[in-house]
């Protein structure tokens, strides 16, 4: 590690700083950014595909929610193994790992012909893809500080809803146009064209990544000291060991809010197609198109909110309020279900809340954590509250199968995140407030 006593000769200037900064976001953010898309895609263009998949198949909304969540099954056992690994392994090589093997399973969706295959590759896609977004996390936390945090985990993970302002036009297009190409169904063209780009990048990703600043040939010397200065300092006071990450209280605490949280997200990731659909539009290239309009939204409002965040140097309202407009939303959207326009507003509110909501979560545990400790936390949070992406898929389509409906589901899913953002303030601010 570089020694800030020694490499900076006369004192540091604003303007140096943020210099450093801006080299920094601008080199990893945009291709992380990149990664992150093709991950939601991969995991989630399942919602897509099972507008005729399930008919060609014969599945039942019950089979499709099951399938749709054995992916977190294999997710969580292997989360946080997959994060200590990439301690050992350094991050380069162990996220173009995780890339191209999950990107080749994804593809391999396309060979499902039974309920049994069907979770057979969705549980494999779970464990190619574990630890991937706490291994970001992680890997930012070797570049910033926990006080600059809010607003680069805000720009990551907007590749959650760029997803789907990229991949629901994209999805939509290729169910309308692609079926029987080949002799293909649209539903198989899906899953191996929206692979193909993760295989890519995840190559890209092991020559362009370095592991720490220290490897950084594209920061000067002067910029390098000026992180490993900021980024000492900002160890002090945390939880270092490994023990530390799977014994700390509130680590565990945290786990079980994002779960919460996490309940409203996969319902809104897997079902919102269908929503849509229910709510009168029958083409999959317009309920592509009008899924992209929430995403859009909530983009911004990720951004806007993370940018907040590092301004006040206060995390807790920035992660409640959002939660509770998400509720909002949802329920909202149950009121109007047969209305598209105000369903679509409804919508839109709850998903923006809802990522708002992910993307300020993680700046939380490496407020407290750091090192190995971060590497097991982040993991562990990320586990816990994977487990919604089994609950809240399966949840609805038991609720739908029963009721003809998904309101009911979609209700609870709105009192998951009411009880969460309710719960954010059990942590003391002492804890998680920078500034």
């Amino acid at each position: 590690m570089y020694s800030p006593t020694t490499l900076v000769d006369g004192a540091i200037t604003p303007d140096e700083t943020a210099t450093a900064y801006s080299k920094v976001t601008w080199r990893l953010i945009p291709f992380l950014f990149i990664c992150y898309v093709c991950a939601y895609l991969d995991r989630v263009n399942v919602g897509f595909a099972k507008l005729k998949m399930m008919s060609d198949l014969g599945f039942s909304d019950a089979v499709y929610g099951l399938g749709a969540g054995v992916f977190f099954v294999g997710y969580v056992l292997f989360e946080v193994p997959s994060n200590l690994i990439m301690l050992k392994v350094g991050a380069r090589r162990w996220i173009a790992r995780i890339m191209i093997t999950w990107g080749m399973v994804s593809g391999a969706m396309m060979f499902v012909n039974s309920p049994t295959s069907f979770y057979i590759l969705r549980f494999a896609l779970g464990v190619a893809e574990a630890g991937f977004i706490p291994a970001i996390i992680l890997y930012l936390t070797y570049w910033f500080p926990a006080s600059k945090c809010g607003k680069v985990t805000a720009l990551f993970m907007t590749g959650i809803p760029m997803s789907g302002v990229i991949g629901g036009p994209v999805s939509g297009w290729i169910m309308s146009r692609m079926d029987q190409v080949q002799g293909l169904a649209s539903w198989q063209w899906l899953f191996l064209l929206e692979a193909i780009p993760t295989v890519v990048i995840g190559f890209a990703a092991y020559f362009y990544l370095d592991d720490k600043v220290a490897d950084a040939k594209w920061l000067t010397a002067r910029e390098k000291s000026i992180l490993e200065r900021d980024l000492t300092q900002d160890q002090h006071g945390k939880k270092h060991s490994l023990r530390d990450g799977f014994t700390n209280p509130w680590v565990w605490l945290l786990s079980f809010i994002y779960l919460f949280f996490t309940m409203g997200l996969y319902g809104v990731s897997f079902w919102l197609p269908s929503i849509v659909k229910a709510s009168g539009v029958a083409d999959p290239l317009d309920i592509g198109l009008l899924t992209m309009i929430p995403y859009a939204f909530a983009t911004g409002a990720m951004i806007l909110t993370g940018r907040s965040s590092d301004a006040k140097g206060e995390r807790r309202w920035h992660l409640a309020l959002p939660g509770l407009a998400g509720a909002i939303g949802l329920a909202w959207s149950v009121a109007y279900a047969d209305n598209t326009a105000v369903a679509m507003f409804a919508l839109t509110l709850a998903t923006m809340g809802i990522m708002s909501t992910i993307s300020q979560f993680f700046v939380l545990p490496p407020s407290i954590l750091t090192g190995a400790a971060a590497a097991a936390g982040l993991a562990i949070a990320n586990s816990v509250g994977s487990i919604s992406g089994l609950i809240a898929p399966y949840l609805l389509g038991v609720v739908k199968t029963v009721t003809a409906s998904t309101n009911a589901g979609v209700l609870v899913l709105a009192v998951c995140l009411m009880i969460g953002s309710l719960l954010v303030f059990t942590v003391p601010a002492r804890l998680v407030n920078r500034k």
